[in-house]
């Protein structure tokens, strides 16, 4: 199916490659904040799941170069103070953004949003595999105008 003038519609994000010096110590790095599968590995790099996408991890010497330090991963996660207790107990690089934002020990930025907060979506399916429920699937009022200003807000 194509959009309007027979474009392709692009539907979203199937992974994110972010450059790390050690790919070891980087899916450690993950796996000390979030609870990740190792989708599989290749040389120089790891896979690791995220639900319906996936986080590359990609071996590099230069890894992290961004000199205006702009660029970033938004990363949705189900449970922000979750999150923000093993930012702590990890002592992650916190950037004071007025938002969730951590730096890996590559320099690589992934700024973190609630399920809830955001537009994005997943199938109820989708969210049933993850073991997301409760509270943790309901979108907010803000949400849901996002969605519906776009003729997606659920029935």
């Amino acid at each position: 199916m194509t959009g309007p003038d027979d474009r392709a519609r692009a539907l979203g994000i199937n992974h994110v490659a972010l450059e790390v010096g050690d790919v070891d110590a980087a899916v450690e790095w993950w796996r000390s904040l979030f609870a990740v599968d190792l989708r599989g590995t290749a040389p120089g790099m790891a896979f690791l799941d995220l639900g319906d996408q996936f986080v590359a991890l990609s071996e590099t010497a230069d890894a992290g170069e961004d000199p205006d330090g702009h660029r970033h991963v938004g990363l949705v996660v189900d449970d922000l103070d979750a999150v923000e207790e093993r930012l702590d107990e990890v002592d992650a690089d916190r950037l004071d953004t007025g938002g969730v934002d951590v730096r890996d020990p590559w320099g690589n930025r992934i700024q973190l949003v609630e399920y809830r907060e955001v537009q994005f979506t997943k199938a109820p399916h989708v969210l049933d595999g993850m073991g997301v429920d409760g509270e943790a699937r309901t979108k907010t009022a803000e949400a849901l105008a996002e969605l519906a200003e776009k003729g997606m807000a659920p029935e």
